[in-house]
């Protein structure tokens, strides 16, 4: 009798008189839909379809909003009506989006390390399974913090705080491995009109506006029903008007400068493969193909101004004298600035310790008068992060080297003008190439060697995020690549001429100077700054009522 009072009590308090583990809202006990599964499935999915696949950019403004209604109508209480998730679920709806997104956008990461980093396939696709289980977790964390606020006395202002939180997330996307790639701007690179915002906010502006594009489709099921075409109709017209701008295309720009682009299509051999006759018979060629010879093809088009030879994918150290007076040559049969990836040593012979990955500038009488070193070296790749306690992945680097970073983003001398000079890699970080523009860079010139990522997605990834370099800081870009994709990029970011990939070749392409800058140019990042501002006083709103 006593037992059964006890229990009588608990239901009139509206509390499930079975113990249970599972979280309790209001007596009753929450769980997770399996439609809050599928939606947070589904957004992965759409979040890495609009990648690779240009033609499928139009499902950025719907990509997130199948997980913004996972996370805020994604448990149910039994006998009740859905309710917001909890922060710990809204975390794990997140992290599964986001490891499927980090699958299908980074999946050429197992080629670079089963091809070039001498692992076998089955250690190749664990490092992958690991690799994306990590990058997965800031997407874990945006959930969690949405859930948390939702939960709160914010939580009908939560889903519009998303975009908020989204910003200052994505920046810090890659920690700890270094690696921001794809930010979700960047799918908007052919949207002339609306890319004029990341001229004032760098990308992450895009990210934004995408994710609140988002909040509105997600709002159409999250409101009452006899709201919901209303709200769903709107977003489509936002959506539709948005999406509009890659019809709109300004008249082609002027451009007053040529600049000689030589896709040196060279394998990555390893050392012994580069006997002297191979070194001399590929410098020789590399020559040829930069300053054509008297009766040969291309010998009787106008000389250009600038000269481009690509990321070093060879053993061309600027102490040798062969590649020394080859490149010098080069410069004065032109009469054209030279810029030729190389691998620089600070003091003494070339050591694998003691090596920079550089650029050269000569000028037109062959002298040697600048060099860029590249500072933001690529993790497993050009260096081991952590590496007192990562020291075992120093095989990944066994085909590139351990390079010292560079030190300074000065614009170089291009004769009576200024470029600035980036390698690779870099091209993903916003605020480091502002700095070019910033210190009085004219043209951008970045040369690459992607032929470690294969017939994969990812060279088109890495184009897209150095086309919006050039529009964040509107600049000009020459880009020579040693496999492809090489290309000329006006401060509108589209590309106005390509050489054909995987093919020994150079191209000449127009490029013009620019002395004005840009807002972004001038002030960075400051809107991640006002974005993380927002968020952080969203946080102590919903944390203060409990302190």
């Amino acid at each position: 009798m006593r037992n059964h009072r006890k229990q009588a009590r608990l239901v009139e308090r509206g509390a499930d008189a079975r113990p249970s583990l599972a979280p309790r809202e209001g007596g009753a006990r929450l769980r997770l839909t399996r439609n809050a599964w599928l939606l947070a499935v589904v957004s992965g999915v759409l979040q890495s379809l609009i990648y690779p696949l240009p033609a499928l950019t139009f499902l950025c403004w719907i990509a997130l909003a199948p997980l913004l209604v996972a996370i805020l109508r994604g448990r149910t209480p039994v006998g009740g009506e859905a309710q917001t998730v909890s922060a710990g679920q809204g975390f794990l709806l997140a992290y599964i989006g986001g490891v499927i997104w980090s699958f299908g956008t980074t999946y050429w990461i197992y080629h670079v390390m089963h091809i070039y980093g001498g692992l076998n396939g089955l250690t190749s696709f664990g490092i992958l399974v690991l690799f994306c289980f990590a990058l997965g977790v800031i997407w874990g964390v945006f959930g969690l913090v949405i859930a948390f606020l939702a939960n709160g006395p914010l939580r009908h202002k939560a889903l519009f705080l998303a975009p908020f939180v989204w910003v200052p997330l994505e920046i810090v996307r890659g920690f700890p491995f270094d690696f921001p790639w794809n930010p979700l701007g960047t799918v908007l690179v052919n949207n002339i009109p609306l890319t004029r915002i990341a001229t004032a906010t760098g990308v992450y502006g895009l990210s934004f506006e995408i994710v609140l594009v988002n909040t509105a489709f997600a709002a159409a099921f999250l409101v009452d029903p006899k709201r919901r075409r209303m709200v769903l109709l709107a977003a489509i017209v936002i959506a539709g008007l948005l999406q509009a701008g890659e019809l709109v295309q300004p008249p082609k720009l002027a451009a007053d400068g040529t600049a000689r682009l030589v896709q040196a299509n060279i394998p990555i051999l390893n050392a012994d493969q580069w006997t002297p006759r191979y070194f001399q018979d590929t410098l020789r060629e590399l020559s040829d193909l930069s300053v054509p010879r008297p009766g040969e093809l291309g010998a009787t088009e106008p000389a250009p101004d600038l000269v481009v030879w690509p990321e070093s994918p060879a053993p061309f150290f600027v102490t040798n004298p062969e590649f020394h007076a080859a490149a010098s040559e080069v410069a004065r049969r032109a009469h054209a600035t030279v810029v030729v990836g190389s691998l620089g040593v600070p003091n003494g012979p070339p050591a694998a310790s003691q090596l920079y990955n550089s650029a050269a500038v000569i000028a037109p009488t062959g002298e040697w008068i600048a060099r860029y070193d590249k500072i933001h070296l690529v993790p497993f790749g050009e260096y081991v992060p952590f590496k007192r306690v990562l020291g075992f992945a120093g095989k990944l680097t066994r085909e590139v080297g351990d390079f010292l970073p560079g030190e300074s983003r000065q614009a170089l001398p291009l004769g009576n003008h200024r470029m600035g000079v980036f390698i690779c890699y870099e091209a993903v970080y916003p605020a480091e190439i502002r700095e070019f523009a910033k210190n009085g860079a004219q043209v951008f010139v970045n040369i690459s060697d992607d032929v470690w990522f294969g017939q994969t997605a990812a060279p088109v990834q890495h184009l897209n995020q150095v086309r919006m370099r050039a529009i964040e800081n509107h600049r000009w870009l020459v880009r020579a690549t040693d496999s492809g994709i090489t290309v000329s990029i006006d401060p509108f970011g589209r590309v106005v001429a390509q050489a054909p990939r995987n093919l020994r070749t150079a191209i000449d392409v127009p490029y013009s100077v620019v002395s004005g800058t840009t807002f972004y140019t001038r002030h960075g990042n400051w809107f991640v700054w006002v974005c993380a501002i927002i968020s952080l006083i969203a946080l102590i709103v919903r944390v203060g009522p409990t302190v």
